[in-house]
């Protein structure tokens, strides 16, 4: 008897143990997908037909958060179960250190096939496969969305061509993986991880020009800038790097960048369709977990600005579906906070498996089968100042089910209070507000215990290797300081304030 096949028999002892089986399991991961940009969503145009349908057979995370939004923290944490600064991937240039261990580990070792394919993104340099995984086709950094001259696959180590658009083909490697499986022979996790819809947004063939026409209102900053305690840096923010007046440096309008988002999500729905259509094929989709996930948000106006990275809701919510009729009942809606660190328990638990060291998260197939179990009712929002994107401090945010409050580190500014049930564009800062004081109190001292809770209280750093992203746009007039918010500004009529 072969290893393989006692390992595979050790996980069905697992499974039968805890009253269930080692399924298998599709993890579907976008860039940048903001939760709102989905026909379920309700967007109003945006059509994506296959992740309305899994939306619609399954469970639908309305509440759907990332620890961090930034590409390669939220990632670690995905992998890991872990908050940013335990994992210690605190930003898109920093790798993995030596020693992480990654969840796809447990499944290998316990029999699972694994394939990683896509975007690893941690340290922008390594390719290489990783430990856990049995398939491996990635690239560096943040890849691309065409065929470059001197652009490479990793493909189990060898070197190979990019032969056409990035999201199909990286579909096509995930197919061809699963064709090349006997039904119920072992199970199987893949993990397929999508550049798209990460910017310069770049639509395939197919899909460009597609909503060149439709009508948009995107904000523009106005209704969240010009109001009382408004953070200083974010009025600054609005002509840089992040900023709309600035977008990437660039000349492009928010809206040609938001119609080459939209029309860049198209092929990511072309995608889970066609490995939906292969389980199927298969006659496995039903007992399948397949879960689909943006790895952050984004903002397109909201405060002035674009990207991620901040605490506000565009940036930290993310879509989040799941789908397994064995599992889950069709169309199950759930409100509560789902976070990017419970994907790696929760995956373990569906196979079967414990995890092999203490995570952050928690599994969510209860919750999404109706239960609640005493799930949470607040969460903790981390992001650490990067020195290539210096417009954007570091922040901690504490978002219970109505109020968020964020705070920033190292930063002479004004803390944020919103109320999200009155207030969900987090227009109406509220932290000078007098009948909230208590409530500040209490919000900014859990924060920091929170943060010590998790080994939080050192803040990470990076070597600073050049002069980064640090410009403003001069021309427009956006080199006008912004004013200082009212909170901090000593009024000389009323000495002692």
């Amino acid at each position: 008897m072969s290893i393989r096949v006692l390992l595979l028999l050790l996980v069905l002892v697992q499974a039968a143990a805890s009253a269930g089986k080692p399924r298998n399991v599709v993890f579907i991961l976008t860039d940048d997908h903001r939760y709102d940009v989905m026909g379920c969503a309700g967007h109003p145009f945006v059509e994506t037909p296959n992740l309305d349908r899994i939306a619609n057979e399954g469970v639908y995370f309305e509440d759907g958060v990332v620890t961090t939004a930034l590409c390669s923290p939220s990632r670690a944490s995905i992998l890991t179960g872990l908050y940013t600064h335990k994992h210690g991937v605190v930003d898109n240039g920093t790798p993995e250190p030596e020693g992480t261990r990654f969840f796809a580990e447990t499944l290998d070792n316990a029999g699972y096939d694994t394939a990683f394919i896509g975007k690893w993104h941690m340290g922008n340099q390594g390719d290489g496969p990783r430990p856990g995984f049995d398939r491996w086709v990635s690239f560096k950094g943040q890849g691309v969305y065409y065929p470059r001259p001197n652009f490479r696959l990793n493909v189990d180590g060898e070197r190979v061509p990019l032969e056409g658009y990035i999201t199909d083909e990286l579909t096509d490697y995930a197919v061809d993986w699963l064709d090349g499986r006997e039904p119920g022979e072992t199970p199987f996790f893949l993990y397929l991880s999508h550049k798209a819809v990460h910017s310069d947004f770049q639509p395939s063939p197919r899909h460009r020009g597609r909503y060149a026409d439709v009508e948009l209102s995107l904000p523009t900053g106005t209704e969240t800038l010009s109001g009382e305690n408004v953070p200083r840096w974010v009025r600054d923010q609005r002509n840089s790097w992040h900023g709309i007046d600035f977008p990437y440096h660039s000349t492009k309008t928010l809206e040609s960048l938001y119609r080459s988002y939209c029309e860049s999500v198209l092929a990511v729905d072309d995608s889970v369709g066609r490995v939906m259509d292969k389980l199927e094929e298969m006659g496995v989709l039903d007992e399948t977990l397949i879960v689909y996930m943006g790895d952050n948000g984004f903002l397109f106006g909201e405060k002035g600005l674009i990207d991620k990275r901040v605490a506000y809701e565009p940036s930290l919510r993310v879509p989040m579906l799941a789908r397994c009729p064995e599992l889950f009942e069709g169309g199950t809606r759930v409100d509560r906070v789902v976070a990017n660190i419970d994907m790696a328990p929760t995956i373990l638990d569906v196979a079967g498996l414990e995890p092999e060291w203490d995570m952050d998260g928690r599994s969510f197939v209860k919750l999404a089968q109706g239960g609640d179990d005493g799930w949470r009712d607040e969460f903790l929002y981390v992001y650490y100042w990067e020195w290539s994107f210096p417009q954007t401090p570091t922040q901690f945010a504490l978002r219970e089910d109505r109020y968020k409050f964020i705070t920033y580190y190292g930063l002479w500014d004004v803390e944020e209070l919103y109320d999200l049930e009155v207030d969900p564009g987090e227009t109406t800062n509220l932290i000078a507000v007098p009948e909230h004081a208590r409530r500040v109190t209490r919000m900014r001292k859990q924060v920091y215990d929170k943060l010590a809770e998790k080994g939080g209280m050192t803040i990470p750093l990076r070597p600073r290797r050049s002069i980064g992203n640090g410009y403003r746009f001069g021309p427009r007039g956006g080199d006008d300081a912004a004013g200082f918010p009212d909170q901090i500004v000593i009024d000389t009529e009323k000495p002692g304030k």
